[in-house]
This record gives structure tokens, C-alpha cells and sequence, in this order.
């Protein structure tokens, strides 16, 4: 590190002060002084070092949201970097496991009589169902990709499709109101329908399984302005929660054990769970909300199960398991909040701290149709009627980049288990997988006749299926 000699005013700085930080903010060591030839390689070193960590594990360095893939010299040249102060290198865990990219089509399954309206893969990736405007639940044999059950009970079209975080349940709405549970190893429906709402069932999410094992409980958010939380053994409705105006668009089941509800009414409501009472009203949007996400929702869905497709004999075990995952991706902080809304802002909330948004974001220039954080919650992809898809910052809720390419409205996002891709269809009948390092796209996934309007990657990280409007089932493959 001796520079030697006398120095010159116009010798290149040799080295640079550095604070790294976690992606919370919290500090990690003292600043120190790196030499401008350390890159991301050392440090993984350095970080994996201070951690104390037993094994190698991999990170992602940012300075101001820009992933760090040079040496800090080049940064600093290239951007400018004033040396007054220290510089802070944001340092972001990753998946230790990859998942490639989809890239082509394994199979073109017909069988649905009319538009594909949802699709869910099991919380193991292992089972797909999906919901039609035929009033028909499909579940698909996904080894030899043909249909394995027509499920058939509704009397109208069935919008939402949501798979019991253990697995053992499936649950389906319709635009009729009703909802129909499913034994998903027979495709038998169980039991008569669970009716309560007078009107659609826009979405369905079920308590988190390390809170309660055996899965049971789940909420129903209705087009009536209500929400409903059902026991799946008892078979009944057991609170409404009445309050929003209007219809409710989105619900979340928190794993901090509370109920999230968004509304037409321009609201979001949070609701404890024994008696359903109002604990906080979210106010701020002008317009519909029409999508809410957690940062923690993906091992929500998931429960016990990863990419491995580890099975478990025992609810216990995996309410322990669910529970492990579940706080390594809260962290310390509180569950964040992300909403999206027809009068062209996200809010990113923290509701157990503020009832006020804790960061505006803006740049949609039209209505925000979903809002989604990745599985590792370091990041929040929105998709809108603009045709395009963005990204920005889990935890500030900074904006970070735009995916442009869609030539039509973007209706729905699901992210890699990796959290390395993100996946978008759209209008245009095309899919897109977008690559959230170099923020580029990295597949482009054409086949459907028509839009496309839903999509979802399966949790071990090698399937992804599509349908819409052609009422094809599409299933691609890493």
C-alpha cells in the first residue's frame, strides 16, 4: 500500500474509505480503508470474514443501488466519486442455489373451454392448478404435462386459485361468490361450498403455517367490500370482516399473525384475527388499490419447502422449518407493506410502526395492476398498464430501473426463488423474463395466440406456467 517517495498532487487515489453496510442500514465493522484494486471477490471475502461466517456465502455489493462488478477504483473514475467522505457498499445476501432462466416451451396443454384466469403451483412445486373462465379447476400432472384432474363444483368463473402453505389444501374462488376446497391427490371436491360473500372472490390467503400447523384457516377478500377468514375443517365462516366501502382487491395474511385487506375505497386495513377487529386504516392513495405485497410473503406461501423439494412427515416439523425461514427473511425490522394503486403511485409501508407510508414511489404512467416484493425481500417489482415493469429498492423503496419491452399492458409478475429473475406477461401475448443484475432483458417468451393474463414460476425454481385469453395452458422449463 506504500506509495513511496514524495507524493504528487495528480497520483491517482490508491485507496478508498469504505463503511459496508447491511441492507437495512445497519454498519458492519468500522470504516476502513480498501485498496482501489478490491472488487466484489474480496469482498465476499471481507464480508464473510466480519460475519463470522462458517461456510463461503455468496453476496451482492451496491453502491447507491448500483450493483458493484468492478474493481472500486474503476467505480469511483467512472462515476465521480468525491473521497471526502466514506463510501458505502450496501452488501445483499444471495441464494445460495441458481435457477437458469426459463427459455422455452415444454408443452402446450388445451383442455380449459375458456380464458385461463388463474394459475398456482404448490407450495413445494410439485402440483399446478389452474382456474378458468369454463367455471373448471385444472390440476395438471407436471412429469408428463397432460391433465390430470377436471375439477368441477363452480358456477361461475373461477378467478383465484391459492394452494394451502402445507400443501395439503387447495382453494378456489369464483365470480359467483363461492368458494370450493379441493383434495388435491384425488381433484374431489370437499364438502358443499363455503358461501358467505354476494359477490366476486377477487383473492384468498391462508394463515401462515408457522403460525398455526396443520393449515386451517385462510381469508377470502370479497367484490361485496368484505373479507371473510374460513375454517377448512369446520367448514364455515368464522369472522367478516366488515369495514372498507368497497371492493376489496387484495388480502395478506401477515406472518406477524395479522390480516392486510386493499380496497376500492382507496384504503388498506389491518385486522387482528380472533375477533377481526380494525387495528390500523393506511391512508394516502387517491385512487383503487389494487395490489398489496409483503416482504415477507414469499416463505409465506411456501412454508417449509425450498428449492430442494425436501417433503416432511410432520406438521411440527414444518411449522419449525416454516418458522426458521420465515424470520431469516423478516430480519429484525418489522414486515413491510407495498401498495399499488390506479392513481399511479406505490406507498411502502411499515403498519406496525406508522400508520403513514413510510416512502411515495412514483414513475407509472398509468394504473399499477400488481406490485410484488422478490422471494428474498430485497426488492419490489410493480407492473403496470405503461407497458412496462419496474424495480425498485426492498427496503427504501428507492426506484432502481425499468424493464422496457412489452408492447402492450403488463397484468401480472412472478419472481425466480432465486430472486435473480423476474418473469412478466402481458397484453401482447409475450412473456418476458428480465435479469435483475444487469436489469436487461434475458428471454423473450412468445406462443400464446392472445394476452396473456397469468403467470407463475414454480418455487423449485425449473417450471413456469402461463394462460390466458387462447385458453391454452403453456408450460416452459428452465
Amino acid at each position: 500500500m506504500g506509495m513511496g517517495g514524495e507524493v504528487e498532487t495528480q497520483t491517482p487515489v490508491q485507496s478508498v474509505l469504505c463503511l459496508l453496510k447491511d441492507p437495512h442500514g445497519t454498519t458492519l465493522g468500522s470504516s476502513m480503508f480498501l485498496p482501489c484494486t478490491v472488487g466484489p471477490q474480496h469482498l465476499q471475502q471481507i464480508v464473510n470474514q466480519l460475519l463470522n461466517n462458517e461456510e463461503m456465502l455468496p453476496y451482492a455489493f451496491y453502491i447507491s443501488d448500483m450493483e458493484l462488478v468492478v474493481p472500486l477504483g474503476n467505480y469511483m473514475e467512472k462515476h465521480k466519486v468525491s473521497v471526502e467522505k466514506a463510501l458505502c457498499i450496501v452488501y445483499q445476501p444471495q441464494a445460495v442455489f441458481r435457477v437458469r432462466p426459463v427459455y422455452r416451451c415444454s408443452a402446450s396443454i388445451g383442455g380449459h373451454q375458456g380464458a385461463v384466469l388463474a394459475v398456482a403451483f404448490s407450495p413445494d412445486g410439485q402440483q399446478l392448478a389452474s382456474g378458468s373462465g369454463d367455471t373448471t379447476v385444472r390440476l395438471w400432472d407436471l412429469n408428463t404435462q397432460t391433465p390430470l384432474y377436471t375439477c368441477r363444483g363452480h358456477r361461475s368463473h373461477v378467478l383465484y386459485v391459492a394452494w394451502s402453505p402445507d400443501g395439503k389444501h387447495l382453494v378456489t374462488g369464483s365470480k359467483a361468490g363461492e368458494i370450493l376446497s379441493w383434495d388435491p391427490q384425488t381433484g374431489k371436491q370437499l364438502g358443499r361450498p363455503l358461501m358467505g360473500h354476494k359477490s366476486w372472490v377477487n383473492a384468498i390467503a391462508w394463515e401462515p403455517l408457522h403460525l398455526s400447523a396443520p393449515c386451517r384457516r385462510f381469508v377470502s377478500a370479497g367484490k361485496d367490500g368484505d373479507a371473510r377468514i374460513w375454517d377448512i375443517s369446520l367448514r364455515k365462516s368464522l369472522i367478516c370482516l366488515t369495514g372498507h366501502t368497497s371492493a376489496v382487491t387484495c388480502v395478506k395474511w401477515g406472518g406477524d399473525g395479522v390480516i392486510y385487506t386493499s380496497s376500492e375505497d382507496c384504503t388498506i386495513k389491518v385486522w387482528e384475527t380472533l375477533q377481526g377487529k380494525l387495528i390500523r386504516e393506511l391512508k394516502g392513495h387517491g385512487k383503487w388499490v389494487n395490489s398489496i405485497s409483503l416482504n415477507t410473503e414469499y416463505v409465506l406461501r411456501t412454508g417449509a419447502f425450498n428449492h430442494t423439494g425436501k417433503q416432511y412427515s410432520s406438521a411440527v416439523d414444518m411449522k419449525k422449518v416454516a418458522l426458521e425461514r420465515y424470520n431469516k427473511v423478516k430480519g429484525k425490522g418489522p414486515e413491510i407493506l407495498v401498495s399499488g394503486s390506479d392513481d399511479l403511485t406505490m406507498f411502502m409501508w411499515e403498519p406496525f410502526i406508522s400508520k403513514e407510508p413510510k416512502t411515495r414511489m412514483t414513475g407509472h404512467q398509468c394504473e399499477i395492476n400488481q406490485v410484488c416484493f422478490s422471494p428474498d425481500g430485497q426488492w419490489i417489482a410493480s407492473a403496470s398498464f405503461d407497458r412496462s415493469v419496474k424495480l425498485w429498492n426492498g427496503t427504501t423503496g428507492n426506484f432502481v430501473a425499468t424493464f422496457r419491452g412489452h408492447v402492450g399492458k403488463v397484468f401480472q409478475i412472478s419472481w425466480s426463488a432465486d430472486s435473480r429473475f423476474l418473469l412478466s406477461c402481458s397484453e401482447d401475448s409475450t412473456l418476458k423474463v428480465w435479469d435483475v443484475r444487469s436489469r436487461k432483458l434475458k428471454q423473450d417468451l412468445p406462443g400464446h395466440t392472445s394476452w396473456v393474463y397469468v403467470v407463475d414460476w414454480s418455487p423449485d425454481g425449473q417450471k413456469v406456467a402461463s394462460g390466458g385469453e387462447d385458453r391454452v395452458l403453456k408450460l416452459w422449463m428452465s
